[in-house]
């Protein structure tokens, strides 16, 4: 069945995940495995993807897709996007009909990943075991968050090739268990939900893809500064640790425009840029969305 990393509440999407049943009306043969970057927009649904994926694929026009017997948006030229969770364990089923009323599945296989342990150290006792008034406050941001997260518009900035916000070290990756060090003692808590990158303090974070800012907030207890940047489809990222936001709430953001700089606000033990992606509540590593290799620094658009 389709899981979510973080045990967080399963998307309309992926509600009741079991027997899903797929349909191809597909351009070519199935094929590729999603390791790297997630297939572009125009191929078919890939044999296989690994846990993590943002699955890119095309049906042909007019054609309904089902996964977990809920229909997935599709673009008005068969394209359509959704997530694999970090603890998915598969097959993918999905279901499609096409305009003439046939119907065919398909499975797609999940490629397990290698989960390590990251240990943490440094940051506010408080924000690992918070006392419950904190713990009540913690809840409420989240929720906020996830209701922002359920956004469904038919916008499709998901299909661009994303880009890298900033420009340094991957120091921590996304799906590791995270395990913090509070007073001496070891304090395991939910698998990473994204991909940090050490960056000084300041450091302009940029968009990745278009989209629009459906959340933001410089003071959540956990996160800090939070922006959420929707890409359409139930597709967005979010940024967290931010020391100064510079969009606002229903704001149209271009790729490599300003989203706000980079900082450690929250639960942080240095200046970063926590990266997350998800479909809905799915979340998803972004790094299987770029090359690989960061590009040369180019010059933030404002």
């Amino acid at each position: 069945m389709i899981t979510r990393a973080l045990r967080q509440p399963v998307p309309r999407a992926v509600r009741h995940a079991a027997g899903l049943r797929a349909r191809c009306a597909l351009l070519a043969v199935l094929g590729t495995t999603l390791l790297a970057p997630a297939a572009s927009a125009g191929a078919p649904f890939p044999a296989s993807a690994a846990q993590g994926s943002l699955v890119r694929a095309q049906v042909t026009p007019r054609t309904r897709v089902y996964l977990a017997g809920q229909a997935l948006r599709v673009a008005p030229d068969g394209a359509v996007v959704f997530g694999i969770g970090r603890d998915e364990h598969g097959p993918v089923r999905l279901e499609t009909i096409t305009a003439d009323g046939h119907r065919e599945q398909v499975h797609i296989e999940v490629t397990p990943r290698d989960w390590p342990i990251e240990r943490v150290v440094g940051v506010p006792p408080a924000s690992v075991e918070p006392p419950p008034a904190i713990a009540a406050r913690i809840a409420r941001e989240q929720a906020r968050v996830s209701a922002a997260r359920e956004r469904d518009d038919a916008r499709e900035d998901y299909r661009a090739d994303f880009q890298w916000p900033v420009h340094g070290r991957i120091s921590g990756r996304f799906g590791n268990q995270r395990i913090y060090v509070v007073d001496g003692r070891d304090v395991p808590k939910a698998p990473h939900s994204g991909m940090d990158i050490a960056v000084p303090e300041g450091t302009p974070v940029l968009a990745p893809a278009a989209g629009i800012v459906s959340f933001a907030d410089a003071d959540l207890y956990l996160t800090g500064g939070t922006v959420l940047l929707d890409h359409g489809h139930g597709v967005s990222s979010n940024f967290l640790h931010l020391s100064r936001i510079d969009v606002r709430v229903g704001q149209r953001i271009e790729q490599g425009e300003v989203l706000g700089a980079a900082g450690h606000t929250g639960r942080a033990s240095g200046p970063h840029v926590h990266w997350g992606l998800n479909w809905f509540g799915v979340r998803l590593d972004p790094l299987l969305l770029l090359d690989g290799a960061q590009p040369a620094a180019s010059t933030p658009r404002r």
